[in-house]
């Protein structure tokens, strides 16, 4: 499992993480599509923000490995802002390649591209 590093663990001032700190025994949790319905919690949403943020400033446009980036933090975002980046995808794989679908992330989260903007 790569980890990033430099790359932030969680939400600052919150317990939202961003990354794993060691691989799962067995096989690692799945990446998958999750639904984010209009009534979700300010903070859940922040925490996407953030999230989202972190992988721009991280990885700009360049493909990355999932590695030790929190599989349900990247659910919230996968299959819109993050897409895969390789054909056959693995989702339950640490080696799978991701990369951020810009377009869909300035539709999504506009705030995150202004100038000066942080979490």
């Amino acid at each position: 499992m790569e980890k990033h590093r430099g790359f932030p663990s969680r939400l600052p001032g919150t317990d939202y993480h961003f990354t794993l700190r060691r691989p799962a025994k067995g096989t690692p949790p799945a990446l998958r599509r999750r639904e984010r319905y209009a009534d979700r919690r300010p903070a859940d949403r922040k925490a996407d923000e953030g999230f989202l943020w972190a992988l721009i400033e991280h990885f700009g446009e360049e493909p990355f490995a999932r590695g030790n980036l929190d599989a349900g933090r990247l659910s919230w975002l996968f299959g819109r802002e993050v897409v895969p980046a390789e054909d056959p995808f693995d989702p339950k794989s640490y080696d799978a390649l991701l990369r951020i679908d810009q377009r869909a992330a300035r539709a999504s989260f506009p705030d995150i591209f202004r100038p000066g903007w942080a979490p």
